[in-house]
């Protein structure tokens, strides 16, 4: 049984021509190599991209820096964060809560997060989790950043009509209290 060509362990041997070939390929290679960290080595030393002789705030930026340094600049750390999360509400709270709880607002000042249910026993469920999912929310948020959640249940109808209702009433709300 003859065999035609190289085998997988053995490569052919290389010389003359083919040979320098390869060593050419390699030193290209490696010059490219050095010459891309140099190049990247001198723009950090000189700050990156440029659009004069001297950095200034016109500089080109990347999107995601930008981003950031406006966050920073504002002071709206907090409000981004919250925000995240209520993007995140389903993977933060699970999936079963969040088809029926959605985060409304959330308040700065008072660190509240006000969370809207549709049903009376889910409004319950979020209210016994509740103290579990403010320390979810400060871990991943920061320490205080959320103090409360506080939890509506769905509204009621208007009660505008019936036999006993007086003129200027809101129905029977307005009589407990």
């Amino acid at each position: 049984m003859s065999t035609e060509g190289p085998t997988p362990k053995n490569p052919p041997e290389l010389s003359g021509v083919d040979l320098a070939r390869v060593a050419l390929r390699a030193a290209k290679e490696q010059a490219r190599a050095r010459g891309d960290a140099a190049q990247q080595k001198k723009q950090a030393r000189r700050g990156g991209l440029r659009s004069g002789a001297r950095a200034d705030g016109r500089d080109p930026m990347a999107l995601g820096a930008a981003i950031n340094r406006l966050i920073t600049e504002r002071g709206w750390e907090t409000p981004a964060a919250v925000g995240s999360v209520m993007g995140r509400w389903p993977q933060i709270v699970g999936a079963d809560l969040a088809r029926h709880c959605v985060p409304q607002r959330y308040d700065e000042d008072e660190r509240v997060l006000t969370v809207s249910c549709d049903s009376t026993a889910w409004a319950t469920q979020l209210r016994l989790l509740a103290p579990q999912l403010v320390a979810r929310l400060n871990e991943d948020l920061g320490h205080g950043t959320v103090r409360l959640i506080k939890v509506h249940g769905p509204g009621g109808p208007a009660r505008r009509f019936g036999p006993l209702r007086a003129p200027g009433s809101t129905g029977p709300g307005d009589t407990y209290g």
